[in-house]
Protein backbone atom coordinates (compact mmCIF):
# COMPACT_ATOMS: atom_id res chain seq x y z
CA UNK A 1 0.00 0.00 0.00
CA UNK A 2 1.29 3.49 -0.89
CA UNK A 3 1.11 6.54 1.31
CA UNK A 4 0.48 9.93 -0.23
CA UNK A 5 -0.23 13.46 0.79
CA UNK A 6 -3.46 14.93 -0.52
CA UNK A 7 -4.75 18.50 -0.61
CA UNK A 8 -8.52 18.89 -0.81
CA UNK A 9 -10.61 21.99 -1.32
CA UNK A 10 -12.16 23.02 1.97
CA UNK A 11 -15.68 22.39 0.70
CA UNK A 12 -14.80 18.91 -0.59
CA UNK A 13 -13.13 18.06 2.70
CA UNK A 14 -16.05 19.29 4.79
CA UNK A 15 -18.63 17.46 2.67
CA UNK A 16 -16.56 14.29 2.85
CA UNK A 17 -16.21 14.51 6.61
CA UNK A 18 -19.97 14.98 7.01
CA UNK A 19 -20.67 11.96 4.82
CA UNK A 20 -18.11 9.81 6.60
CA UNK A 21 -19.72 10.54 9.91
CA UNK A 22 -23.11 9.46 8.56
CA UNK A 23 -21.99 6.32 6.77
CA UNK A 24 -19.46 5.26 9.41
CA UNK A 25 -16.71 4.45 6.92
CA UNK A 26 -12.99 5.13 7.40
CA UNK A 27 -11.73 8.09 5.37
CA UNK A 28 -9.00 6.01 3.76
CA UNK A 29 -11.47 3.34 2.59
CA UNK A 30 -13.85 6.00 1.28
CA UNK A 31 -11.14 7.77 -0.74
CA UNK A 32 -9.85 4.46 -2.15
CA UNK A 33 -13.36 3.51 -3.28
CA UNK A 34 -13.93 6.95 -4.78
CA UNK A 35 -10.70 6.76 -6.79
CA UNK A 36 -11.50 3.22 -7.96
CA UNK A 37 -14.91 4.43 -9.14
CA UNK A 38 -13.41 7.42 -10.94
CA UNK A 39 -10.75 5.20 -12.56
CA UNK A 40 -13.50 2.96 -13.98
CA UNK A 41 -15.27 5.99 -15.43
CA UNK A 42 -12.06 7.26 -17.03
CA UNK A 43 -11.25 3.82 -18.50
CA UNK A 44 -14.73 3.68 -20.05
CA UNK A 45 -14.25 7.13 -21.57
CA UNK A 46 -10.90 6.11 -23.04
CA UNK A 47 -12.36 2.92 -24.51
CA UNK A 48 -15.34 4.83 -25.90
CA UNK A 49 -13.08 7.37 -27.62
CA UNK A 50 -10.89 4.63 -29.02
CA UNK A 51 -13.90 2.70 -30.30
CA UNK A 52 -15.28 5.83 -32.00
CA UNK A 53 -11.92 6.51 -33.63
CA UNK A 54 -11.49 2.93 -34.83
CA UNK A 55 -15.07 2.83 -36.09
CA UNK A 56 -14.38 5.89 -38.23
CA UNK A 57 -11.24 4.24 -39.58
CA UNK A 58 -13.11 1.16 -40.83
CA UNK A 59 -16.39 2.87 -41.80
CA UNK A 60 -15.54 3.38 -45.49
CA UNK A 61 -14.25 -0.16 -45.95
CA UNK A 62 -17.31 -1.57 -44.17
CA UNK A 63 -19.61 0.33 -46.52
CA UNK A 64 -17.76 -1.10 -49.53
CA UNK A 65 -18.18 -4.63 -48.20
CA UNK A 66 -21.86 -4.01 -47.44
CA UNK A 67 -22.44 -2.75 -51.00
CA UNK A 68 -20.72 -5.84 -52.39
CA UNK A 69 -23.00 -8.10 -50.33
CA UNK A 70 -26.05 -6.19 -51.53
CA UNK A 71 -24.93 -6.67 -55.13
CA UNK A 72 -24.54 -10.41 -54.50
CA UNK A 73 -28.11 -10.55 -53.16
CA UNK A 74 -29.38 -8.87 -56.32
CA UNK A 75 -27.62 -11.46 -58.54
CA UNK A 76 -29.07 -14.37 -56.56
CA UNK A 77 -32.65 -13.15 -56.81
Amino acid sequence: MKTLSLKLDDTVYQETEELLEKIKKPRNRYINEAIQHYNRIQRRKIISKQLALESKLVRDESMKVLNEFEMLDEYES
